[in-house]
Order: structure tokens, then sequence, then C-alpha cells
């Protein structure tokens, strides 16, 4: 069935057909995806789940505490001190600053007061002014208008002044991110453009993978914003970052297999219809396993606690699987309409010799060949002392200061109030409790350290009430969250109080606990979820669970050399960078569900030509002509892949930049290493016994070094011609 599909897509009219209907999906699709933005969730609120102790909290003073309150800081900073002159200009920008659109009554009130709010430091080089801003939900995307009219007012000549606080984080976070779509799709386009131009070597023919990798990230992009917009599924600007490097990535490697079998089916058909349609019944099969793949391994992630990343994977899902699509229907439908031209200066004519069978992964399938086991045994141990830089990774999480490879405003803000001595105010733990217990739960709180004096309890209703107290801590940082752990075993001691501590470090220490838990239970998932997708593909036990040991070791390794560049190397390169491996508590996961998914495509590509090519010449001949085809191939598109995500270097956060380059490193690896050495050697030294226990090679012959090479492993243009009607016959 899948052969008739593969011709009538490429026929001579169904070709026309197909390329209309794609280019109305993507004119219909393209008005949504342009609204993607809009429908963005960033707060943090959306980000933990409702098990969660800080989230119980915000829910119970959802009545009583407005939710979308952002307090915010403007911090003064005066080497030689802050004179009289200086707090008098500093007053007054208080009074100005009461009429920024966005302030609460209450704030606008304090700084228009006679006595504005102004908190000065017991050295006197430092002051700030607290205010807090509440746009209602969406205030966060309002928050930067409003940063640049404060920055407007908040000026003293000769001093240092920062917006910090909440507002200035989510400011500056604002700033970061600013018009990084669009930069990050065409860098990521330019990246792979250049690959491609070098792969194939023609000026003209890189346009139409770009053209459908376009095409698959406008309908992808179109499609999530439906799901978000109509079935609650959350996305962010993390998400929607990762969404286009993924579908530019997949799209590309996709393109890349297709157009390289097209191009040997047309060295064996003069009828460049019924080339596609070889080239597409055959190399289908391996895409479609890839993306089965990814689409799968990355929809385990919906059993996160976490929503952020319950929410990436049917983001990034959604994408693979339009790009799947689009490859496999539009890029073979303007292959040949557009014709043989395409491949210009070396067009593959008719019956001309295929060039992958002398080429350089053919020379490196005969070095293997001779001691198949001395390559595995010494390429594995390599990989497993590469292993060892994991021990470096500290996954404790990052500070708000470490959070962004520039050293923005707010984090500067910050660090003065730490400097002169001054807390955060912005900063605060939240603790209901019932009303009867509630003085001695603050009684419990004033011997916590880094604590300041708890306020007054509130009530929340007849049984519940509140209070807050201020941590002295960046919101982010270890010291905030041990805090925040230390009262909570305090007001958790208090018998029959019934207490819960919340508020924004509370949030951090929650996010960590999830997404600790989240590593332990989806990271075996996806697992066993690839194992038994391979098991279907490959019908074999042995080889699935040789890929599988493969692509973990590589996952493995791209880890520890991760560290290490972490440690090393980076801090060299941006102006900010956390000391050592610092990482995100998410992101071994996200490492995981990347490496694994995306790095078992290159194992899927060469074990299916292998299972294709073992049928008549053997494993282990087969293994050297799959090697020796598709190794350029996979190569080009380990490569694609991994440029794409270094990319995510360019947006200035720690946490892209270093999913970016571990992702990037491990694909390399893959392509490179682990696909062309490493399982080649295991193909060749175990040979018929990967496909336990189906029978498919059951000669299981050895294979003799000195006859590589000659005609019994070359493919003349015409002997794979399929006899099947369906295809053969005039399209």
């Amino acid at each position: 069935m899948h052969r008739r599909i593969a011709r009538r897509l490429t026929g001579r009219v169904s070709k026309w057909v197909v390329l209309v209907v794609v280019l109305v999906a993507t004119a219909g699709m393209g008005a949504f995806s342009s609204k993607l933005t809009e429908v963005q969730n960033n707060e943090a609120s959306s980000w933990l789940p409702g098990s969660a102790e800080s989230t119980k909290v915000a829910n119970e003073l959802a009545d009583t505490l407005d939710p979308d309150e952002i307090p915010t800081l403007v911090v003064y900073e005066r080497g030689s001190g802050l004179t009289a002159d200086d707090l008098a200009t500093i007053a007054a920008q208080a009074h100005e600053l009461a009429g920024v659109d966005g302030l609460t009554e209450e704030s606008a009130a304090q700084l228009s007061g006679p006595q504005p709010p102004v908190v000065v430091s017991e050295d006197g080089q430092a002051a700030f002014v607290p205010f807090v801003f509440d746009f209602g939900p969406d205030g966060w995307t309002k928050i930067p208008d409003a940063a640049k009219e404060v920055r407007a007012i908040a000026q003293l000549d000769g001093a240092s002044v920062h917006l910090a606080g909440y507002g200035g984080q989510a400011a500056d976070a604002a700033e970061a991110f600013e018009g990084i779509d669009g930069a990050l799709l065409l860098t990521a386009l330019g990246v792979v453009v250049v690959i491609l131009l070098f792969t194939y070597r023609s000026p003209v023919l890189w346009i139409l993978p770009i053209l459908s990798a376009v095409v698959a990230y406008t309908i992808s992009g179109g499609v999530v914003y439906l799901l978000a917009k109509y079935a609650d599924l959350t996305v962010n600007g993390q998400s929607q970052a990762i969404l286009g490097i993924l579908v530019i990535g997949a799209g590309t490697d996709y393109a890349l297999l297709l157009v390289a079998r097209y191009r040997e089916e047309l060295r064996r058909h003069e009828d460049r219809h019924e080339a596609m349609a070889f080239a597409l019944h055959r190399a289908a099969p391996a895409i479609l396993a890839s993306a089965a793949t990814v689409v799968v391994g990355l929809l385990c992630l919906v059993f996160a606690e976490l929503n952020s990343t319950a929410g990436l994977g049917p983001v990034l899902a959604v994408g693979v699987a339009v790009t799947f699509l689009v490859m496999v229907t539009l890029l073979p439908a303007m292959l040949v309409i557009c014709g043989r031209w395409l491949f210009w200066p070396k067009r593959p004519t008719y019956r001309s010799p295929e060039p992958t069978r002398t080429g350089f992964w053919s020379r490196v399938g005969r070095r293997i060949a001779p001691r198949p086991r001395l390559v595995w045994v010494v390429t594995a141990g390599l990989l497993l002392i590469a292993c060892l830089g994991v021990l470096k990774l500290d996954t404790g999480g990052l500070a708000t200061e470490d959070s962004y490879t520039k050293r923005l405003d707010s984090i500067q803000g910050q660090q003065v109030l730490v400097d002169h001595g001054l807390q955060d105010t912005s900063n605060t733990i939240q603790v209901v409790a019932n009303t009867d217990r509630i003085a001695e739960v603050a009684q419990a709180l004033t011997g916590v350290d880094g604590l300041g004096q708890p306020g007054d309890p509130q009530p929340i209703s007849d049984q519940r009430s509140y209070l807050e107290a201020t941590i002295g801590h960046d919101s982010a940082s270890p010291e905030a969250a041990d805090t925040v752990l230390a009262a909570r075993d305090a007001v958790h001691g208090v018998s029959g109080a019934d207490a819960m501590v919340g508020g924004g470090s509370a949030f951090y220490v929650d996010t960590k606990v999830a997404s600790e838990r989240d590593n332990k239970v989806i990271i075996p998932i996806v697992l066993l979820v690839v194992f038994l997708i391979l098991v279907g593909l490959l019908r074999s036990l042995v080889a699935p669970l040789l890929l599988m040991g493969t692509v973990v070791l590589s996952f493995g390794a791209a880890l520890g050399i991760s560290a290490m560049i972490f440690d090393y190397v980076l801090p060299l390169v941006f102006d900010q960078w956390p000391d050592g491996a610092d990482v995100d508590p998410g992101f071994p996961l996200f490492a995981f569900v990347f490496l694994v998914a995306l790095g078992i495509d290159y194992n899927i590509f060469l074990m299916t030509r292998v299972r294709e090519e073992t049928a008549d010449r053997g494993t282990r001949r087969g293994t050297l002509v799959a090697l020796s085809s598709t190794g350029g191939v996979i190569t080009s598109a380990g490569l694609v892949l991994a440029a794409t995500f270094l990319v995510l270097g360019t947006i200035p956060v720690v946490f892209l930049a270093e999913i970016g380059i571990a992702v990037a490193l491990g694909v390399l690896l893959d392509t490179m290493i682990v696909r062309s050495v490493l399982v080649t050697a295991l193909n060749l030294d175990l040979g018929g016994k990967i496909w336990w226990p189906s029978r498919l090679d059951t000669a299981n012959a050895p294979l003799d070094p000195h006859t590589l090479g000659t005609e019994d492993d070359a493919t003349t243009p015409t002997d794979d011609i399929d006899p099947d009607p369906a295809l053969t016959r005039p399209l």
C-alpha cells in the first residue's frame, strides 16, 4: 500500500495537487502562527503542578493577595555616598513614578505622599524605592513599556541606577527575548543554508529543503496556536524558541535523507517521477520511524509534574509530526516539478555510477572490518571515560544572576542591595496557617536564618490567616532555598496549624523538587518507548538493545564533555557565566529526551538500510554497503542539527545555551562516532546475531576484508529496480 501512496504523491498531475493543498494550508495556518506569542504563558505560577506547596499557598491567597502583582525596585548607588541633594532628587523622582501606568493604587499613593518610601543603606551609598505593578493576567507582557517609563524618570547624574525586583527581572527577560523568534529563525536558516550549499554543492538545490522547513514551521506554529487557544496547551517563550530550532533541524535532516535516496534512484530510473516514487517508498519508512520516535519520546514529557515541561512535549511533537508530513508531500512534489537541473552542476544522469560506493565512508568501513571487536571495545571505552565528566555537573539550580549570559540591569541592582546590606523587599515568603495557630507559626519563624521579622498576620477567612517575611537573598539562590526549607520545617512542626510556605523562592524550591521527580520518572519511560519502537521497526531484540545502549552511552559522554565545556570554556566566551558546571534541575531531562529521541534517528537511518541490504548480501556486507550509502547524508544531517541547536546559544539565557551545546555535541558524537564506528563495528562483529530472534541472516557468513570494494559490493544503476507493477507502470 505504501508503494502506491508514494506513486500517487509524485505523479505527473498529483504533484501539482499536493503543491496547491500544502500552500493553501500554509496560508491558512500562517495567520494563526503569527499570533503564537499572544498565547504564551510565561508566568511562574503556570509552571508548577497543583500539588506543589507554593501552588497551594497561591491558590489559598488568590482572593486575598493579587497574584498579578509585580513587586519592583529602583536602586540607586554612589560610591562616594548619596548626598542630601541626591536623596531629595530620589524623593522627587518617587513622586513622578506615582504617575507611571500600571501601578497599584496603594503604591501610587505611597509614592505621591509627603514621605515617599525611600530606603537608604547604613553606609549611605545606596538606596531603593519600592513599588508594585498590577496589569492583570497579562501583566508580564506590559512590563517592558512600564520599565521604559520608569528608567526615563529614575536618573541620577554620576550615580548608577538600576531597575530590580521581579519587575526588573521581567523587563530584562522580555528584552532578552525581544525579537528573538525572528532572529533565531533567520540565524538557524542561515547556518543550514551554508551547510546545504557545502553538502549539495549546488547553488539552487538548497532552496527546496529550506522552503519546506519554513512551511513546516508556519503550519506547526498555527496548530500550536490553536491548541494553546482552545485546548489549554501551555506555551512559553522557551518552547516557542525550541520549536523553531527543532523544526528546521529535523526537517532538514529528513530532506537530506530523501534527496540522497532520490539522487540514487535518478541514476537507476530515466523517468524522474518513477525515481521519486521509488525514493519515497524506500526512504519514507525510515523517516516515519525517526519522526515517530521523536514524537513519542517528546509526548512522554506529558507525564512531567512541571507544567512547562509537560506543555513542551506536545508543542514539539506537533512540530515534528507536521514537519514529517511536509517533507514527504511538499518536498517530493517540488523536486519532481523542478527536475534534474536542480542538482547542477553535478546532475545524476541515468545509468551513471553511484559515487558513494568508493567514498569516504566506504573507506572507513574497510578500515573497521578487519578488527571490529577491537574497534568497538576501544570506542566504547573512550566514551565511558568521557562520561566521567558528568560528576562535575551540579543540578542544584541557577541563581538569578547566573541565569543569563550577560550581566542584566536587574542583576546589577540586586548585587547593589547585597553589597550594601539592603534587603530586597520584593522577595518574601508567604505563610498560611489556621488562625488559632498563626501566632505560634510567627514565633516559629523568628529563629530561621536569612528571614526577616514576620509581619502582622492578616485574615484570609474565619479559619485561615497569612503573614509575610522578607528573605534577604536572591529569590533563586541556594541560600534562599535553604531559608524556605528551614521555614517549612519550622512551621510544619507547629501542631494543628496546617501551615504552608509559598512565595517566589518557594516556587524555585518546588520547581527543583518537581524536576528531580520528572528526571526519575520520565527517563525510564522514554527508554522503554523508544526500545519498543525499535523492536517493531527492526523486528529484533538484540539490535534494539545494542542501539539503545550506544545512544545512552553517547548521552553520558555528551553530558560529561559538556560539563567540562561549561566549567572551563564558556566563562571565557560569555560576559556572565555560572561558576563551575551549574545547570538547571531540568537540564538532564531535556538533554536526555532530545539526545535519545534525536540521536536514535541516525541509528534508524543506518539500521533500516542495513536490514534492507542484509536480505541480499548478509549482515556484514550489508552493513558496509549501508555505511557507504548513508554515511555522507547522515553526517550532513548531524551537522545541520548540531548547528541549529548551537544557535540557541545566541539567546542570552544560560539554560538554553547549555541545552544547545549539549544536544549539538551529542548529535555530533552520534553521527561521527557512535553510528559510523561503534554501531558498524558491533554489526560486523556479531553479524546475523543482531537480528535474533528473527532469521533474517541465517548464514551469518564471515566477511573477507580482501574482497571489500570489489564488484560484489557495488550496486549497478539498475540492479535494485522494483518489479512492483504499481510503481513500474507509466506515471
